[in-house]
């Protein structure tokens, strides 16, 4: 009879365990990074029997960044951070190969390690011990403590290499997302840069694009220096924590310990990259105050242009992983950056104004068309973040009349922002060259499917043509939202065309349709951050769409836009999307 027990109890406890390893994969396929994974890891190892306590720390070679620990008598996770250089004797517990578990006395080990203090604490006198790679040269060890030798079997040695393979399968998954978000984000800034090169440049504009475009996709910091006539000044930074800007933005303009490693750096014309205790008696890592406790290193690159040193572009990283693995991608980010500056620089030294470099994702301005009033809202739905996925554009027709275009990039961030560059510019170069709309949208949809990305985009595409007193309307829409048409009167019709959304397959079909636009009809063109538009009570902006379109469309014509992405702005109690509204309405006669 117990021995029957016996076997129940185990079949049971191996059914748990069997359970929530598989909820542990599943925790690993959509975590960010793999401390995303901790909790459900230590708990999973803490209900074993006779286990006293469960450690975990993450190193860099013999750099200890921090520990993670449960014990019986205190299951809550805690994280305390280290930052501390314990050199070879550090390094000696550095993986070599996939993970294997150890065992080892408590009392043979090194009493002044933080690991083994949290251990002896416990009570443990036995450990168990595995060793995970991680990404970028870094690695983690799991440590499992117990009263006696006896109690780590082979139960407990199997399943503690299998969390432990788990994080390091998800680590991989995850460092390798990362290098291809910094590969796309490379190649669309630089491919963006270089379009617009040869146009009018503008310095201000130039270092902002530099900031955004990196946070938070490389850093989730970023500040950039120049060398001016009055000396060294922040002219430009970002952060991902819109409640850390003001900071920031203090600690570049005022702070002595990182002014003098960028003149560390503006003398060696090298990079620098700083964590641990590199750190010490700065505004950054553990041992400082508020905000900059979250740093864990900063890199520093030298923007270098034609033989001189223009200033520095410095990133601040909450995890070290990131700073090694970007480098390579920040030296090319830099010297991009420095000859954009440099060739904005000495463009102003031949003319007295400077036309501003359109790096933006929207056009500064909309042409004047005759006959047609157009007018154009952006509002940014998220806060920290203001790069989204919407854009819109207006290229004047050959014969009169205009071609309005209008997308939306799937999701928001530095990886959307540059599909967005890319959709955009695409179709208007592809318009301006007198493409027709259909090719164009081919054109785009075959340039985002050799992305490969997993990003669709929706777009509208509307050709005015001057037809009387009024326009032929021709429009073709790829999975966008159908454009409203206004009428003079206030009546508002639907505008259906249905239509695949691009970059998703290879052959793809686009809804169309025709209708005439009379003097004082307006037609209406947005996002879906309009129709989806969520108020307190739950109901959706597009119920009241019309009745908006009807009540804003009253007044003069240049502000309709405005006014009906201000409608949505109040309505709305919930939703992070971006609101994009592109109205053109036909001039009246009388």
């Amino acid at each position: 009879m117990e021995q029957h027990e016996g076997r129940a109890s185990r079949q049971a406890d191996d059914g748990w365990w069997s359970g929530r390893l598989h909820e542990l994969w599943h925790v690993a396929e959509t975590a960010q990074d793999v401390t995303g994974l901790a909790d459900s890891l230590y708990d999973m190892l803490l209900r074993m029997p006779g286990v006293l306590a469960v450690v975990g720390t993450r190193w860099s070679g013999g750099l200890l960044h921090y520990l993670r620990r449960v014990t019986v008598s205190e299951p809550t996770p805690s994280l305390v951070e280290i930052e501390r250089d314990y050199g070879e004797s550090g390094a000696a517990g550095a993986p070599d190969g996939d993970p294997a578990v150890t065992v080892h006395e408590v009392s043979e080990l090194d009493g002044t390690m933080p690991h083994v203090q949290v251990l002896v604490a416990a009570g443990t006198r036995s450990l168990a011990e595995c060793a995970v790679p991680l990404g970028q040269g870094g690695w983690a060890s799991f440590m499992v403590g117990t009263a006696d030798r006896d109690t780590i079997d082979v139960t407990l040695r199997t399943r503690l290499q299998q969390v432990a393979e788990v994080a390091m399968v998800s680590d991989r998954r995850i460092t390798a997302r990362r290098a291809d978000e910094v590969r796309q984000v490379s190649d669309a800034f630089l491919a963006e840069a270089s379009l617009q090169m040869d146009s009018s440049l503008d310095v201000k504009s130039t270092v902002q694009r530099v900031a955004r475009t990196a946070v938070p996709a490389i850093a989730e910091g970023c500040v950039l220096h120049l060398c001016l006539p009055e000396g060294l000044k922040s002219v430009s930074f970002a952060h991902m924590d819109a409640g850390d800007q003001q900071w920031l933005g203090k600690v570049a303009a005022e702070d002595t310990w990182l002014t003098e490693a960028l003149r560390q750096v503006l003398g060696s014309g090298q990079a620098l990259a700083l964590n641990g205790e590199g750190l010490r008696g700065g505004p950054f890592g553990p041992a400082s105050s508020g905000a900059g406790r979250a740093v864990r290193a900063i890199s520093v690159n030298p923007l270098k242009a034609r033989g001189r040193v223009l200033g520095t572009l410095t990133f601040l990283y909450h995890r070290v992983i990131v700073a090694e693995g970007a480098s390579q991608f920040l030296a090319g980010l830099a010297d991009r950056a420095a000859l954009a500056i440099d060739s904005s620089t000495l463009y102003e030294q031949r003319r007295r104004h400077v036309v501003s470099l359109q790096r933006h994702l929207l056009p500064r301005e909309l042409p004047r068309i005759p006959g047609i009033t157009l007018s154009s809202a952006y509002e940014v739905g998220d806060v920290s973040l203001d790069v989204g996925g919407d854009f819109y554009d207006a290229v004047p027709g050959a014969q009169g009349g205009v071609t309005l275009l209008l997308g939306d990039v799937c999701g928001r961030g530095a990886e959307a922002a540059a599909l967005t560059g890319l959709a955009r510019h695409t179709l208007r170069t592809l318009l301006e060259d007198g493409s027709t709309p259909e090719h164009a949208l081919e054109r785009l949809n075959q340039a985002l499917v050799r992305e490969d990305t997993s990003r669709f985009v929706t777009a509208l595409v509307a050709v005015l043509v001057p037809d009387g007193e009024g326009f032929r309307v021709r429009y073709w829409s790829a999975g966008h939202p159908a454009p409203l048409m206004r009428r003079a009167d206030g009546t508002v019709e639907e505008l259906v065309a249905h239509g695949d959304l691009l970059g998703v397959l290879e052959d793809i079909e686009y809804g169309s349709g025709s209708v005439r636009m009379a003097p004082g009809d307006a037609l209406v063109m947005f996002t879906d951050g309009v129709t989806e538009a969520k108020a307190a009570d739950g109901t959706y902006f597009e119920s009241r769409l019309r009745d908006e379109v009807t009540r804003t469309g009253a007044g003069e014509a240049q502000g309709f836009a405005e006014r009906l992405a201000e409608a949505v702005v109040e309505f709305r109690a919930t939703g992070a999307d971006d609101i994009a509204v592109l109205v053109a309405r036909a001039e009246s006669t009388g």
